[in-house]
């Protein structure tokens, strides 16, 4: 895989031509997204409707909400970058049923920090809408807002190095990487070997209407040691599309899909996630284009 990453890349820098650096300069600071999604259903004297044939009436009540926060502050060099990016989601169901016990599921739940160096290898100023290109090492803290209830906390040390594409016009990002994890989910604490690939693109449709793609896929090799929540592999893909209302407000019909595979279970994981999302999304401070 690396391999043909690597052919690629020189494939791209024959045919396109190449410059020894990007032209971005100084901090960039964006909220690149903050969506929530709501919805509530309240159903009175949904007992006595319990024979009606009709489900307005004696359905019970329930009420869903997620949020999901996207932010990065990003320092560009001549030769190199410095990324950060925070990631928060988190999402709760709360069911009211006509008899019995109120059930609370979440169906969302965490807290991303990363933080990582770029070397501005190559920029390619016209194959694929142009993108820059170089090796990279991340750093990054994974955990969740709330324990499970018969599960312990997420708490995740990754260390991330490998190569990509990213600051395309429409290729934001793609990696191939070798991975690194500390485990401190149990104790003792595992250490984990994996490797990994992934995308974002972005394509506009039409003024104010942006398809936007992201795929990341995670194959674990080995660990130090063996837990029953370990997995083989897990892969996630979201795609959605953002239709502005006003400036910096949008509305987003999306699809989330994940899946993983526990080493110690036959069968296979998945989570379909479908709705609509209300988004809003700033530029605070934009790096500098220079010639």
């Amino acid at each position: 895989m690396l391999k043909k990453c690597f052919l690629l890349a020189i494939l791209c820098l024959a045919v396109s031509g190449v410059s020894a650096q990007g032209t971005k300069r100084g901090w960039e600071v964006e909220l690149s997204q903050l969506s929530f999604d709501f919805n509530t259903t309240q159903v009175k004297h949904a007992q006595e409707y319990q024979n009606f044939p009709e489900a307005r009436l004696n359905a019970d009540s329930q009420t869903a909400v997620r949020g999901l926060l996207n932010a990065s502050a990003d320092y560009y060099a001549r030769h190199c970058l410095w990324s950060n990016e925070l990631v928060l989601d988190y999402g709760r169901t709360k069911i009211r049923p006509v008899q019995g016990q109120s059930l609370t599921n979440e169906n969302a739940d965490q807290i991303l920090f990363t933080t990582g160096y770029t070397h501005r290898l190559w920029k390619v100023p016209h194959f694929l809408g142009g993108f820059e290109l170089g090796p990279f090492a991340n750093l990054g803290y994974e955990t969740e807002f709330t324990k499970p209830a018969d599960a312990n906390r997420k708490k995740i040390l990754r260390f991330t190095t490998g190569v990509k594409l990213f600051e395309g016009k429409y290729l934001k990002d793609f990696f191939v990487a070798a991975v690194g994890e500390r485990d401190y989910t149990y104790s003792p604490a595992s250490n984990k070997l994996a490797w990994e690939t992934g995308f974002k693109i972005e394509q506009p449709v039409r003024e104010g209407v942006t398809a936007k793609y992201a795929f990341v896929f995670r194959d674990y090799l080995s660990e130090s040691q063996s837990n029953e929540t370990d997995l083989d592999y897990e892969l996630s893909a979201d795609a959605r599309l953002e239709v502005q209302l006003y400036k910096n407000l949008h509305l987003a019909p999306f699809v989330s899909f994940y899946t993983a595979q526990g080493k110690h279970i036959a069968k296979r994981g998945e989570n379909l996630y479908i709705g609509v999302s209300l988004s809003f999304s700033r530029l605070f401070k934009a790096a500098q284009e220079i010639e």
